[in-house]
């Protein structure tokens, strides 16, 4: 018989969000809603670095979760070099990082990894070494960038359908292969009106005069940011379930070994939250 589903867990551990993301996680495992276990937790900070990381880091170990710490900030002060730029390949001194991440984890075997509120991007070293998916706050096909870049493309192209998605991790930032994801509507009730108050307006009038606490723009990420969360566990219960796995050449394919693009988790996603947001 096989043994527990494996997880590996990387993060920065900087504030709520990653502690409410691992308390999810432990509790569905622990519930019996998940068969997995995390198998480690990797940390890019260093216990003093941080209050919030501190108390992060206390929360791994009261779990019993093995903690691996190596901070970031601390190498690259150490290699004398300035944070890299996103928009450029990562240079030599910052795939040496990974590579010294990968030595300290060596002793581990996940199935997969997660990036839960991890500050870094993956080298390419790191995502041929492990199976590693990241949540994306956008549809499928939907826009890149941060989730405020995404809020504002949807507003600017006036977009009727919004989404999360959880995707293979690959070099080229939220670029890789959707594994599963949620949509859901932001026309109807709950945002027409809100579309009417910006009527005739440009992004950068409604960016000028009331920024991200727009109507339409908070409710957007409302609706949005309530189901993160519920996906990401989800995400990995169908992975655990062995309903979707990565290939080798980081192909998401479905039970039969058939290519996927995507598994679609919306009206799972949407009977979790339909209590937890206005109408």
């Amino acid at each position: 018989m096989a043994g527990k589903y494996k997880i590996g867990w990387f993060s920065t551990g900087r504030g709520p969000g990653s502690r409410a993301l691992l308390r999810a996680a432990q509790e569905a495992i622990l519930s019996g809603e998940l068969d997995a276990e995390i198998e480690f937790v990797f940390c890019s900070r260093e216990r003093g670095e941080t209050e919030p990381t501190d108390q992060y880091l206390d929360m791994v170990q009261g779990y019993g979760i093995p903690l691996v710490c190596f901070s970031y900030q601390k190498y690259r002060r150490m290699r004398g070099m300035p944070n890299p730029d996103p928009d450029q390949p990562l240079p030599p001194w910052r795939i040496d990082y990974d590579r010294e991440i990968i030595r300290r984890l060596e002793r581990f075997h996940p199935d997969l990894c997660i990036l839960a509120g991890y500050m870094l991007i993956a080298s390419p070293l790191l995502c041929d070494t492990f199976d590693i998916i990241n949540l994306h706050p956008a549809a499928p096909g939907g826009p890149a960038g941060t989730w405020q870049e995404v809020i504002w493309k949807l507003i600017e192209t006036k977009a009727t359908i919004q989404g999360i998605k959880m995707h293979v991790a690959i070099p080229e930032l939220d670029m890789g292969p959707t594994a599963t994801y949620c949509t859901f509507p932001i026309r109807g009730r709950a945002f027409d009106r809100y579309w009417e108050e910006i009527k005739g307006k440009t992004v950068a009038e409604i960016k000028r005069t009331e920024g991200e606490q727009n109507n339409l723009f908070r409710a957007i990420r409302q609706h949005g940011a309530v189901r993160e969360l519920p996906l990401t566990i989800a995400t990995l219960k169908v992975f655990s379930e062995g309903k979707i796995r990565i290939t080798k050449d980081r192909r998401v394919v479905d039970d039969r070994g058939n290519p996927i693009t995507g598994y679609d988790l919306t009206e799972e996603i949407d009977a979790v939250v339909k209590d937890k947001l206005p109408s």
